[in-house]
């Protein structure tokens, strides 16, 4: 057989093992489990860390002032130094609208050695703390919540044991570029971290969805969070392995009521969003962004390459293996596209898709060592072990 045969052969037996030995990674019904109502409903403390968020506000703080939650709720909502009149819109929506009791706090910019994000963390959640709630809601200021989203959280963490329950937020897919990305996006992570292996009892890989996180007020003070992740860029899943290192029971699944709200209308928008911390994801190692580059190009770009350079040298094994192989590929697809409601003719495009998270991921490499890597609205953060320590 040709070269071209054997790589769309290695490839085929890479999508084959990923079907079968990756956690089913390419299904979609990790979703809440079941559920029955606690005969006591604890209380929550939502904490919300906001930087310029006055374009998100309007559609997400009134969906959490309506929670319709049977027990005691409140809502915590940290201005992380925005520009834009994010606390000050916050507490007129507060009134504006009604519904749970809402705090508006300021703790200023963040100390060395911590990311902005979980600087404004710390600020809410200590302060929740001073009203003992059982639970934290950790929710990004871009997730608007069904009325019924708390409730369901809570009773599922209830029943289920757990220390930690994460959705995936629906996100939003209008354009066509976010069509095109944004599912994949969820794909490449659930192929990352398959939801069956986070879910299953002594498991040993953890994630969390950084948008939902519902946690367990014991579990944070005794996995300390958010101290031990200051420095996280990838704050989600660093929050599920402290949790986890520390005895806690998690889960993840994708959302059916939990969305956001934020658009990413241009390739640019979405760009931004993965490359940000893309290279963080590889631990700032250039040797495994080479070993990720070389897999994503086994994988994704080598069956299409594979089919059309047989097709035209009348190499049969290698057009055979090339297509065989990209039709696993669209079919593992096709279930994402499936939960987004877009047409599963998108499905053959993944490997575009992949090239463009491909050049995204090295986009970000030369950022970081361009000094510009992990920037977000107007923040640049080194990486942890180049972060002072406090």
């Amino acid at each position: 057989m040709s070269a071209v045969a054997w790589i769309a052969v290695g490839s085929l037996v890479a999508w084959v093992w990923l079907l079968l030995g990756q956690g089913f990674f390419w299904r979609t019904d990790q979703r809440l489990p079941s559920r029955a109502a606690p005969a006591h409903w604890p209380s929550v403390a939502i904490v919300v860390p906001a930087r310029d968020e006055a374009d998100m506000l309007p559609v997400s703080l009134p969906s959490l002032l309506a929670q319709d939650y049977p027990g005691h709720a409140e809502i915590f909502l940290v201005d992380d130094c925005s520009k834009d009149g994010t606390g000050a819109l916050a507490r007129e929506l507060s009134v504006r609208c009604a519904g749970l009791p809402v705090t508006v706090v300021s703790p200023g910019e963040p100390e060395p050695g911590w990311t902005g994000k979980l600087w404004a963390l710390r600020h809410g959640i200590a302060l929740a703390r001073s009203r003992e709630p059982e639970y934290l809601l950790l929710t990004d200021a871009d997730i608007a919540h069904e009325p019924d989203s708390l409730r369901e959280l809570v009773a599922a963490a209830g029943s289920g044991g757990f220390d930690l329950v994460s959705q995936m937020a629906r996100l939003r897919v209008e354009s066509v570029w976010e069509r095109l990305v944004v599912p994949a996006f969820v794909y490449f992570f659930s192929q990352l971290y398959p939801f069956r292996w986070v879910n299953r009892a002594g498991a040993r890989t953890a994630a969390a969805a950084g948008g939902c996180v519902l946690l367990r007020t014991e579990a944070a003070v005794r996995a300390r969070v958010p101290e031990s992740i200051r420095q996280a860029v990838i704050d989600d899943v660093s929050l599920a392995r402290a949790v986890q290192g520390s005895g806690g029971r998690i889960w993840l699944g994708l959302a059916d009521r939990v969305d956001s709200v934020r658009p990413y209308p241009c390739l640019a928008d979405l760009w931004r969003m993965v490359s940000r911390s893309a290279y963080a994801q590889l631990r700032h190692n250039p040797l495994v962004l080479l070993g990720t580059v070389l897999g994503l190009a086994l994988i994704y770009l080598a069956p299409p390459v594979a089919l059309v350079a047989g097709l035209v040298a009348g190499d049969a094994p290698a057009a055979w293996a090339g297509g065989a192989a990209w039709a696993v590929m669209a079919g593992t697809y096709m279930p994402v596209l499936g939960y987004y409601r877009q047409s599963l003719w998108l499905a053959p495009l993944l490997p575009f898709t992949a090239l463009l998270y491909l050049l995204m991921t090295v986009d970000s490499a030369v950022r970081h060592y361009r000094g510009r890597g992990a920037a977000w609205k107007g923040r640049t953060y080194a990486r942890p072990e180049a972060a002072p320590d406090q």
